[in-house]
């Protein structure tokens, strides 16, 4: 089968399995996540795959292994909310580093869809490396650079600090410099492209006009100076 775009059923199953926050009703209701959540997702990322391993052929691509899992994990927060109304696939090299390594995503939520690529939470070791190669000019960034502002579709993302560091450096050079992490995306505040069945060519080319800042970002994490 190929992708066909998701469906209000499967935002209106991720709604109401939230609400029930039940495993006993999950359960009864595991075959509707199956055919309108998991089987969909599994659908996209097989399609995505190709262009994948054309931007970088170290990225998992073991389907199973990219899709979020729709149980949160409740140890460590006052939230007890057994599921989550959200769904996201993830692409990168290492899982186990999943919070702290560049990857792309896609994420279908109750309020529309986001994608694009960066850091969840970039380590400071990373954002040091980063900030020392823009100083530098090293060519990577200038090609993120050069690849970010000849386009409107992605926005850059992150927290920054409320007072620059970087008086000396250009405007458009501060808002990468003075950010706590990164991520460059594009949301859309409805359905029409997850409920699409153009979103794996959408995300395809996205991601591959992506690839400069992907490339800069990975070596932000191997950077030595």
């Amino acid at each position: 089968m190929s992708f066909s775009g998701f469906t209000g059923e499967a935002l209106r199953f991720l709604f109401e399995n939230r609400m029930n926050n039940s495993k006993e009703w999950y359960d009864s209701h595991k075959p509707d996540y199956k055919k309108y959540v998991y089987n969909p997702f599994m659908e996209l990322i097989k399609e995505l795959i190709p262009a994948i391993i054309e931007i970088d052929n170290q990225i998992i691509t073991i389907p199973y292994k990219l899709i979020s899992r729709i149980r949160r994990d409740t140890r460590f927060t006052k939230d007890k909310t057994l599921y989550r109304d959200n769904v996201w696939i993830v692409f990168l090299r290492d899982k186990s580093a999943m919070s702290t390594s560049p990857c792309f995503w896609f994420e279908l939520n109750q309020k529309g869809s986001s994608y694009g690529v960066g850091f969840y939470g970039a380590e400071t070791k990373s954002m040091a490396n980063m900030r020392e190669m823009i100083i530098n000019r090293h060519p990577l960034f200038l090609n993120a650079l050069a690849c970010y502002e000849s386009q409107n579709q992605f926005v850059i993302g992150g927290d920054m600090y409320k007072r620059s560091k970087f008086q000396d450096q250009p405007e458009n050079l501060k808002l990468w410099l003075d950010r706590k992490n990164i991520y460059f995306e594009s949301v859309q505040n409805n359905f029409q492209l997850a409920f699409s069945k153009e979103l794996p060519e959408v995300l395809k080319q996205g991601f591959l006009q992506l690839k400069p800042i992907y490339d800069f970002l990975c070596m932000v994490e191997a950077y030595g100076g």
